[in-house]
């Protein structure tokens, strides 16, 4: 993967200066009148985003101012790809001295671009940037292929990333890390005892399945991921209006998540047996699809009441947690793109994080805090459960209340988990809504740095 990172420094590299607006003066203070003039004159404040290319001698420039204003250090120097002419670049630490691994990410990261579909594969010429001094080049690089890999995994249309395709995904992943990788697919399900799996996706021509990811030393301590694999939702026969059904193809959003996550922790050689448990359906109308009322079998013997069909992806998750769970892992996270009132109570930029245990949720927020992944932690609150009964089995899989849908969700997925492992849910987005440097408009890693930081930081 081209990161247009470059390993040497050369003679004709032009430097790129970092300046906050409090910084700039004792710069300017220390170069010379022609620079300071030529700053003054094109206005250049330091402020977020802006540029100054400073000419040097010959026609060449000399160096590049770049304004931080107050940027977070990762998306620095994001915006910069796509911006400045093609040319090496490095970084000069007269101006503000940037952490290496966040100022290489960035820059990264600012390269992506989802160009499967384009009919030209010309990408042009591109700047690149001399790998800063002490960068992690293999962490940044880990990184960067993560995040790249669920961008493109979410970006990619339902009509060519269905439940065979995602499989076929995690088993490439497999294979690049020599893990093994076992698909149940169809009606074996029902055989196997996956029930709810079967029921969510038996209304699509693609059948549903269930995609076990394994790898690492079994004696290690057991670190399984669960993700919802709802390759798109229609939201079945409570079927989503077209404004809801428009961005469903990211409903695999949380599939994609930890197949990068597994990526990372697999390339990273973390000392953990990791498993992966990814349910693969679409939700579709067909006269097989499940109905409002019907009740389904779960892999945990649970029956559940179906309050609505658009609330199938913990039906899923369901059985898959069940299924983590008989293993008593020593960390069990899920991820998904489960609720729309986890996005108006905290926007489309913050996941929001879920734990029955106190010591992972505060590792996860410091995580989240360091790496500059924003998490935000909401209760599981034991006051709202009683709004999942049913009167005719054991669970409903929606709330009687408009009010909460987060928290009742994530209540219902506790009831699949088993006392006493350590568990967190994230319920995310997954989708940029407009483009920021580094971020594009489409899919998005949400949580995934803060994740990889805080496993490794537990088992490491």
């Amino acid at each position: 993967m081209d990161l247009r990172l470059v390993a040497a420094p050369g003679p004709d590299d032009i430097a790129l200066v970092p300046l906050r607006p409090e910084a700039l003066d004792g710069w300017l203070a220390r170069q010379p009148a022609r620079v300071r003039e030529w700053t003054e004159c094109n206005g250049f404040g330091a402020a977020e985003g802006s540029l100054c290319p400073v000419p040097g001698t010959g026609g060449r420039i000399r160096c590049v101012l770049v304004g931080l204003g107050p940027a977070p250090a990762l998306w620095s120097l994001a915006g910069l790809p796509a911006r400045l002419p093609p040319a090496r670049y490095h970084l000069d630490g007269g101006g503000v001295g940037l952490a290496a691994d966040p100022a290489a990410l960035g820059w990264a990261l600012g390269t992506y671009g989802f160009r499967r579909y384009r009919s030209s594969a010309d990408e042009g010429e591109w700047p690149s940037l001399v790998w800063p001094e002490d960068a992690d080049r293999a962490g940044v690089q880990r990184t960067a292929e993560a995040v790249f890999l669920v961008r493109d995994l979410i970006n990619t249309p339902a009509a060519d990333l269905g439940p065979a395709e995602l499989a076929a995904a995690a088993e490439g992943l497999g294979r690049r890390h020599g893990a093994g990788v076992t698909v149940t697919v169809g009606d074996d399900l029902l055989a196997t005892g996956y029930p709810a799996i079967h029921a969510v996706g038996r209304g699509a021509e693609r059948a549903p399945r269930l995609i076990d990811l394994v790898w690492g030393d079994e004696a290690a301590p057991k670190v399984t991921l669960v993700g919802k694999g709802v390759c798109f939702d229609t939201g079945g026969l409570d079927i989503k209006p077209a404004a809801g059904m428009r961005l469903m193809k990211k409903d695999m959003g949380g599939a994609a998540h930890v197949l990068g996550l597994a990526a990372m922790i697999m390339d990273a050689g973390l000392p953990v047996r990791l498993r992966v448990l990814v349910p693969a359906v679409e939700n579709s109308v067909s006269a097989r699809a499940f109905r409002p009322l019907d009740v389904l079998n779960t892999r945990k013997g649970v029956t559940v009441e179906v309050g609505n069909t658009d609330a199938e992806g913990r039906l899923v998750l369901a059985d898959a947690l069940d299924e983590a769970g008989r293993e008593a892992p020593d960390l069990l996270i899920d991820c998904a793109t489960l609720t729309g009132a986890a996005r108006a109570a905290l926007g489309p930029d913050i996941p929001a994080l879920f734990s029955n245990d106190d010591a992972l949720a505060a590792a996860l927020l410091t995580a989240a805090e360091a790496e500059d992944d924003p998490l935000w932690r909401l209760p599981l609150w034991d006051g709202y459960r009683r709004q999942l009964d049913s009167r005719v089995a054991d669970l409903s899989n929606v709330s009687d209340s408009p009010f909460g849908g987060a928290i009742t969700a994530a209540l219902f997925l506790r009831e699949f988990v088993p006392a006493g492992v350590a568990w967190a849910h994230l319920d995310m987005m997954a989708w940029n809504v407009k483009s920021r440097p580094g971020r594009p408009e489409g899919g998005e890693a949400m949580g995934l740095r803060a994740l990889f930081a805080a496993i490794q930081g537990r088992f490491s």
